[in-house]
């Protein structure tokens, strides 16, 4: 059975070892997973897939071997009942009626609201403009319509006009072996290289050789150097998730490129705007966060940094503390951008949104502002022009 499984793996690219497989099989056979598909696969995974940005192909071809086995869900802290939110019919609304439709009248009488009903309520609704519930013009539920509201039970974004939302959602980490689709997106990057040589003196250095052999009247005379390497050192933050699942193929063309072309890459995931943590692997996102203090500490200001997200949200995710869509936010997305900023004051934001559609949503607005107008669309263009803002 799971020969055909390390096939499969094979097959899509993974290419695990006959060494890594027999060490899945001897952890097998002393027990480390127990019966438990969820330990099965984080110990499949640990013995037989080496780059974390390879997890999330690894995932689906877990998921595509064991189809049907799936693991308990786990219940949150608040229930919702299902019942109440089960989808049954999508609101389908023209731009006419989108328009009549009115606001709470901000964040502060937004979250009042959604207390009140949560302590009121006491059965599942559909339609209407008040309760929690479904194809209605609350600003609770889902499958309906506000133009500023709380997305309870939907599994992605219908309008992309939620302040925050109430579900545990899981995002793919970008795939590092993906094919660069443009080349001038990586002939721009190349642009920002400053080779240097650094390091022990492994290389030959046969110039220097010949030169030193024939001062010693032929004695060999063996001169080594440090290999030359690009001395840039890179910082780049990707957002993921919700409306960015629209973008992830350029992202990972621009993944596979700077883990390329940069010896000195660190990279860290976000969520629409970086608050007090970030993460490195989405599959552990909520155990597994780095300090965004600890990163403006850690890595020194010849950082070069760039952002990379549609920046397209409800502007209270960076005006606000508690505006995350989320989690509570102590502090505002703007505050930890700034502090971002001022670690690593040679930065830029790359937005794979047409740069014609900027000047219709607030919130990009908002983050160009934050960046000083240092925002570039994610296209070869934007990107010899922000390679050029990061070589200054």
């Amino acid at each position: 059975m799971l020969v055909e499984f390390f096939y499969e793996l094979r097959d899509a690219g993974l290419k695990p070892s006959v060494t890594e497989f027999l060490t899945l099989l001897e952890a097998l056979d002393a027990h480390v997973a127990g019966m438990s598909v969820t330990q099965f696969y984080h110990l499949a995974r640990a013995s037989l897939i080496k780059d974390e940005a390879l997890f999330d192909r690894f995932d689906q071809v877990f998921a595509h071997y064991f189809e049907g086995i799936a693991a308990l869900p786990l219940d949150p802290e608040t229930v919702i009942p299902q019942e109440w939110l089960d989808k049954r019919g999508e609101l389908e609304l023209s731009e006419e009626q989108k328009a009549e439709i009115e606001a709470l009248g901000g964040w502060d009488k937004l979250m009042e609201t959604l207390k009140q009903r949560l302590e009121e309520q006491g059965e599942r609704h559909q339609g209407g403009n008040k309760w929690i519930g479904t194809a209605g013009r609350s600003p609770f539920g889902a499958f309906g319509f506000n133009p500023e509201g709380i997305r309870i039970g939907q599994d992605r974004s219908r309008h992309r006009r939620a302040v925050k939302v109430w579900d545990k959602r899981e995002f793919a980490d970008l795939d590092g072996d993906r094919e660069i689709g443009t080349r001038n997106i990586k002939m721009a990057l190349r642009r920002l290289r400053r080779f240097a040589r650094e390091g022990a003196a492994d290389e030959l250095d046969l110039e220097a050789t010949i030169r030193g052999t024939a001062r010693n009247a032929g004695h060999l005379d063996l001169v080594m150097r440090p290999e030359r390497r690009n001395a840039v050192k890179l910082l780049v933050f990707f957002d993921v998730g919700g409306s960015m699942d629209d973008h992830v193929a350029v992202c990972e063309s621009l993944f596979s490129a700077v883990r390329a072309e940069f010896q000195h890459l660190e990279y860290f995931y976000f969520h629409n705007f970086p608050y007090e943590g970030l993460w490195r692997d989405n599959a552990r996102r909520r155990s597994e966060r780095f300090d965004t203090h600890e990163i403006c500490h850690t890595f020194d200001h010849e950082y070069r940094a760039i952002f990379v997200g549609d920046a397209t949200m409800s502007p209270y995710e960076i005006a606000y503390p508690g505006g995350s869509v989320e989690h509570w936010n102590a502090e505002s997305g703007q505050v930890w951008l700034r502090r971002l900023l001022d670690a690593f004051p040679h930065a830029v934001w790359l937005n794979p949104e047409p740069r014609q559609r900027w000047a219709y949503t607030p919130s990009i607005q908002m983050t160009r502002e934050l960046m000083d107008d240092r925002m570039y669309e994610l296209t070869p263009n934007g990107l010899d022009a922000a390679v050029a803002e990061l070589s200054g």
